[in-house]
């Protein structure tokens, strides 16, 4: 008879339970013996043997023909994540670590994102992948335009999260520095408290009535609207770190898995389609992806965990991708603890 998910008995349960947990330790196939022994569930190795065969008949685990013992499927990994895992306490010393970490950085917004990419490959020895907040729902506080050259203006945004976006402007004409300020007056009192994304459909009909002298400046404003004020692609706004850490999994011996994580690592449309896809999850809990879950044929080896992460109005992401063979319990704790951390952080710097 099939099991399904409903149906596995406590004794079935503990034993794939026991065996992920094995696995997960040992990256060798796990054995009827050694699974009655190492657990002592007070049966013998031949009941254990008899539930493994149902487990596999269900399709749980299975057996690769080289070797007796037995290892988890998708489908059980699936199963173990759902219903089975208990999240593993984090150390206090990686508490501590993540907190110090993050307030050490906390005066650039970029290296913040940096940081916690590199926390968090670095403390579950997994590849990070972090996408930068998208603006587009962001809050526009202020702007200060600064002049570079004659020719070159630098205009330095802030968002109401506390993020600063800087760009580059090129002029064909001499402005003075008082009309940079009027104009600059001007942009803030008008868009102030705005959308980006309002601000971009909006920004012409906002300033038609401006005089004479400000004109140059507010053309370039607006003809530049969608450079300045726009939706950046997912793919500039991800960070991916820890190749050094993930290869050391024993996963990446063989030659064709390690040319197959940098891989993903060069190809980032891989991660950044996935990464869609935990957004499109529309939850504010973990995500997690498993193996033949990933739509993705290179992701097929590998498990995808995130969390998004609150930066004021806007929204980022967290995450690792890994081999399946990961301490789940350990990694959904972490990855769901760096995002939380990253929010609060964010909300109340000082702290």
């Amino acid at each position: 008879m099939k099991h399904n998910e409903e149906n596995l008995n406590e004794r079935e349960k503990n034993i794939l339970r026991s065996v992920i947990q094995q696995f997960i330790l040992t990256a060798s196939p796990v054995g009827s013996r050694n699974i009655a022994k190492k657990y002592e569930m007070g049966i013998s190795p031949a009941t254990v043997r008899n539930i493994m065969a149902d487990l596999e008949e269900s399709g749980y685990i299975n057996h690769p023909h080289t070797s007796a013992g037995r290892m988890p499927t998708d489908k059980g990994y699936r199963y173990y994540v759902d219903s089975l895992m208990e999240l593993k306490r984090i150390k206090k010393s990686e508490k501590g670590l993540i907190s110090k970490s993050l307030k050490n950085d906390v005066t650039d917004t970029d290296e913040l994102f940096k940081v916690a990419s590199s926390l968090l490959s670095t403390i579950t020895n997994q590849l990070a992948c972090v996408t930068y907040p998208n603006i587009d729902s962001g809050i526009f506080e202020k702007l200060q335009i600064i002049s570079l050259t004659s020719t070159k203006l630098m205009v330095v945004i802030s968002i109401k999260s506390g993020l600063v976006k800087t760009i580059t402007l090129e002029i064909n004409s001499d402005i003075k520095q008082s009309q940079l300020e009027t104009v600059q007056n001007l942009l803030n009192e008008r868009l102030s408290g705005l959308r980006f994304s309002d601000i971009r459909k909006t920004l012409k009909d906002r300033l038609k009535d401006v005089g004479e002298k400000q004109k140059p400046v507010i053309r370039l404003f607006i003809d530049s609207a969608d450079k300045i004020f726009k939706e950046e692609r997912m793919i500039d706004r991800l960070i991916i770190t820890g190749a050094r850490n993930i290869i050391k999994q024993p996963e990446f011996e063989t030659p064709e898995n390690f040319e197959s994580i940098i891989e993903l690592m060069e190809n980032k449309d891989i991660i950044i389609h996935i990464m869609e896809k935990s957004n499109e999850a529309d939850t504010n809990d973990i995500f997690i992806s498993i193996g033949s879950e990933n739509e993705d044929k290179k992701m097929q080896d590998y498990s995808f965990i995130s969390k998004e992460y609150k930066f004021g109005e806007s929204v980022g992401t967290l995450g690792i991708v890994g081999p399946k063979r990961m301490e789940y319990s350990r990694v959904v704790a972490i990855v769901d603890y760096i995002a939380t951390m990253l929010s609060e952080f964010i909300k109340n710097p000082a702290k």
